[in-house]
């Protein structure tokens, strides 16, 4: 269990996918573009390929990320944030909004 005061820690950001595309020599990392409207857009580093098979199905996707993380290093790439998700033994869905929510809205 984490207090309430630990949870508001956690920045969760609406973010634009701007591009979406497979790592290299990887079976599982897609690397995102994602727009928080901060000017410039975040590289986040995600192990969801599997269930994209056609990435393009992600561009314009309107998400909610984790965006107060420390940046990780994964396969020498930079991650900065990370997206959510639900999943189970029978589904996965992205935490996915309407278009008409802008960029770096929080989720509160």
């Amino acid at each position: 269990m984490i207090s309430i005061d630990e949870f508001k820690k956690l920045e969760i950001k609406i973010g634009h996918i701007i591009s979406a595309e497979k790592v290299p020599e990887t079976d599982k990392l897609l690397r995102l573009s994602v727009d928080f409207g901060e000017g410039t857009a975040r590289q986040i580093i995600s192990g969801i390929s599997a269930f994209f098979p056609d990435v393009s199905v992600l561009v314009g996707k309107r998400c909610a990320f984790a965006t107060n993380l420390e940046p990780r290093t994964i396969k020498d790439l930079e991650s900065q944030g990370m997206i959510l998700a639900v999943s189970g033994d029978n589904f996965f869905s992205l935490l996915e909004t309407t278009k008409d929510v802008p960029e770096g809205s929080a989720v509160k």
